[in-house]
C-alpha cells in the first residue's frame, strides 16, 4: 500500500508514502555517475546520470523503492498485487527484471519523453533478484516537470498511461482509478451552494462542507481520490519550506496509523516513511514513522 504524487511550486517535487507492515532495510542511497550496473540482459552501464532515493542495498545493488536522477526525472514503484504480470524473455526486446527498471531508466533518461520511448521497448521478466528475494508485484509512476506516466505490467506487456492527475496508489488498475474520479465532480474547496431545494433556506454551518463525501478511509481508491483533491486544490506556493511542508501535509492526510489497517495475516500496515524530493535541486526530504522531523540529503553536496 502506497501513495505517490507530484507537486509544482517554484520547483518540481516528487515523493510518496511507503506503507508496509515492516521496514525492508531502507536507507537514503545515492548512486554516483560512475557506479557500474550490470543488467541481467548482459548490458553494462558504467557512466550515467546520478540518482538519489530510498533503497535497500543487497549484494552492492540498490533496490530502489523510488528515486530521482540529477536531471529531475523521478520514478517510484508501488504495490500492485494480483495485477502485475511478468513474462519470459523475448527476442527483440530489452529484457529486464522488475528490480532493474528504476535504475535502468533513471541512469539513461533525462525526461519523461525519453523514458516513454525506452519503455516501449522493454519487457519485464520473471527473474527474481535472488532465490530468497522474489520479484515484488509493482506498477510505477514516472514524472518530471512536464508531466507523469503510469506504467503497469500486464499479460500483453507494459501498459503506459498519461497521468494528468500526478497521483498513483495501488489496485485497481490506473484506468479504473481515473474513471472513479467521475464520482466526485461535485466536491469543491468552496462553501457549497443550496441545490437541494430552492424553497428551503439551507446554509452550510461549517467550513469545508463543499468536500462532504470526500473519501477518508485507507483503501487505494479512497487515497487516490483524496490525494488528487488535496493536491489540485492546494494553493500554489513559491518558497522551498512552504512547498515541502505542503507536500508532507498532503501525504499526512493519506498516511496509515499503525493498528488501523490489518493485513489478512493480521499484521499492522503503517506508513514506514514519507519523502518529498526537490527534483530540480536534487534534495531528498524524508521522515519516518519513528521520527517525524523532516531530514534532508542533497545529492549535489556529495561526491
Amino acid at each position: 500500500m502506497c501513495t505517490c504524487m507530484t507537486y509544482q511550486g517554484q520547483d518540481f517535487y516528487f515523493g510518496r508514502n511507503l506503507d508496509l507492515e515492516c521496514g525492508f532495510g531502507e536507507k537514503v542511497v545515492i548512486t554516483p555517475r560512475n557506479y557500474r550496473f550490470h543488467f541481467t540482459n548482459g548490458e553494462k552501464r558504467e557512466h550515467h546520470f546520478a540518482m538519489i532515493g530510498m533503497a535497500s542495498v543487497m549484494d552492492h545493488y540498490p533496490l530502489y523503492a523510488e528515486a530521482v536522477n540529477e536531471k529531475g526525472l523521478g520514478m517510484a514503484g508501488l504495490y500492485f498485487p494480483g495485477n502485475a504480470v511478468y513474462r519470459q524473455p523475448q527476442e527483440g526486446r530489452i529484457n529486464l527484471a522488475v528490480y532493474e527498471l528504476i535504475p535502468y531508466l533513471l541512469t539513461a533518461c533525462g525526461c519523461v519523453k525519453e523514458a516513454k520511448e525506452l519503455l516501449e521497448k522493454i519487457n519485464l521478466t520473471t527473474q527474481p533478484f535472488r532465490e530468497d528475494v522474489p520479484s515484488a508485484q509493482l506498477h510505477f509512476m514516472i514524472s518530471d516537470a512536464s508531466g507523469s506516466l503510469t506504467v503497469e505490467p500486464e499479460a500483453e506487456g507494459l501498459k503506459i498511461y498519461e497521468n494528468k492527475a500526478g497521483v498513483l496508489t495501488n489496485n485497481p488498475s490506473f484506468p479504473w482509478q481515473v474513471t472513479n474520479l467521475n464520482n466526485y465532480p461535485h466536491l469543491t474547496a468552496k462553501a457549497p451552494e443550496n441545490r437541494f431545494a430552492a424553497g428551503l433556506d439551507l446554509k452550510p454551518f461549517s467550513q469545508g462542507m463543499g468536500a462532504v463525501g470526500l473519501p477518508g478511509d485507507a483503501s487505494s481508491p479512497s487515497r487516490f481520490v483524496k490525494t488528487v483533491f488535496l493536491k489540485h486544490n492546494s494553493s500554489p506556493t513559491e518558497a522551498e519550506g512552504d512547498s515541502v511542508t505542503r507536500f508532507f501535509h498532503i501525504l499526512e492526510n493519506v498516511s496509515m496509523v499503525k493498528g488501523t489497517v490489518l493485513t489478512p495475516e493480521g499484521k499492522e500496515d503503517q506508513t514506514i516513511y514519507s519523502c518529498c524530493v526537490n527534483a530540480d535541486r536534487g534534495i531528498y526530504y524524508f521522515r519516518t514513522c519513528e521520527n517525524q522531523q523532516i531530514s534532508a540529503v542533497s545529492m549535489h553536496h556529495e561526491d
